[in-house]
């Protein structure tokens, strides 16, 4: 079957690879011997970790190739400081510093005006949250992050939501081929706040009891963007295993929105 070929910063993305689990690590341990090659194939073999990062920001940026290479970087800083003794998922440790490198470039590209105080803030936490990664392989909480930069936990909250780019209220946000709904059509109704609230508990409870293996599969299926014969190549299953437990987790999490 042909595919479809879009081209971003010269990159043909219909040909790009996509690295199992096992050719990772393989190929980690060879950059780690000093093998220049292997780095090559895992930036290559990365790249659609990169491009399904940007999808969330087509709307925000007009120059998608630059994104892109900034994207990139991120993706280098990650497999320059992976370590495989942490024994964490690559694209769990890389997303965050390629959405780090990415949200960096549209602040400082932002038509709105921050306070040079909430931009150092905000510097210095998504900087400190690189360097608890790397040396942990886990995020630092908010108040890990306060404690840190000696800053009340809301200032840390508010220095991160600066970086937010702003959202048109006529934005398209669904378009199933017939009338188009926009953001200003989704507006909440600040009568059903409390209910709302009390389903965004429980719908936080029941993903917390989904297994970790559940977790991993919508994680990667439905915020990165990976197909089920990605996941199962990952985790080495079918991929009607990944089929049937991504099919088991969203009937759970069904079960409390009804």
């Amino acid at each position: 079957m042909a595919r479809h070929k879009v081209e971003i910063s010269g990159v043909n993305t219909a040909n790009i690879k996509v690295l199992s689990n096992t050719e990772m690590k393989s190929l980690f341990k060879k950059m780690q011997e000093g093998d220049l090659f292997a780095r090559e194939l895992l930036v290559e073999g990365n790249l659609k970790l990169v491009l399904s990062i940007l999808k969330r920001f087509t709307s925000r940026c007009d120059n998608m190739d630059d994104l892109f290479q900034v994207g990139c970087v991120g993706l280098l800083k990650a497999i320059d400081n992976f370590d495989l003794s942490h024994e964490v998922k690559f694209s769990t440790y890389a997303v965050p510093m390629i959405l780090g490198e990415v949200r960096r470039y549209l602040r400082d590209n932002n038509s709105i005006r921050v306070s040079r105080s909430l931009k150092d803030i905000a510097y210095k936490t998504l900087k400190y949250k690189e360097e608890v990664l790397t040396q942990t392989g886990k995020e630092p909480s908010i108040e890990e992050i306060a404690e840190k930069l000696e800053v009340a936990p809301f200032d840390v909250i508010n220095a991160l939501e600066s970086l937010k780019e702003p959202v048109s209220m006529f934005e398209a946000i669904y378009n199933d081929g017939g009338d188009t709904i926009y953001l200003c059509d989704q507006i909440e109704d600040k009568k059903a706040n409390s209910k709302d609230f009390e389903i965004k508990l429980a719908l936080n409870e029941a993903i917390d009891n989904l297994s970790e293996r559940e977790q991993f599969i919508l994680d990667e299926r439905f915020i990165i963007g990976k197909t089920q014969m990605e996941i199962a190549e990952e985790l080495d299953i079918s991929q009607a295993q990944v089929s049937r437990l991504e099919k088991s987790a969203i009937s759970t999490l069904k079960k409390v929105l009804r």
